[in-house]
């Protein structure tokens, strides 16, 4: 198996600034769901609100899941116009952000 191939999950870690308004948090979640639709090497987009209690979140209150075919399909991702367009609204509205990329392995029993 090369090096590269084989599912990605590319996750997010955002804490939106306080004087954000639920709408407003809202409207960047659709804008970066909608990304799907805009950039080809995106398959998949899933996000949700941290509902921990162990209060380990560090102030991080969002997480967004984006899952690609490769490690070249981040790359075109990450340089792709709509997504750095995106980028370039979404940042500044973060006081925290937290971005991993990893390749889910299957433990095998």
């Amino acid at each position: 198996m090369e090096e590269g191939k084989g599912e990605v999950k590319h996750i997010l870690l955002a804490k939106f600034k306080e004087d954000l308004s639920e709408e407003q948090i809202d409207e960047y979640i659709k804008q970066y769901a909608n990304l799907v639709n805009l950039v080809p090497s995106m398959k998949a987009f899933r996000w949700g609100k941290d509902v921990s209690v162990e209060n380990l979140h560090q102030g991080f209150t969002h997480v967004f899941e984006s899952t690609f075919e490769s490690t070249e399909g981040i790359a075109e991702y990450i340089s792709h116009p709509d997504h750095v367009e995106y980028a370039n609204k979404l940042l500044p509205q973060l006081d925290k952000v937290l971005v991993v990329d990893y390749k889910p392995s299957k433990v095998h029993h």
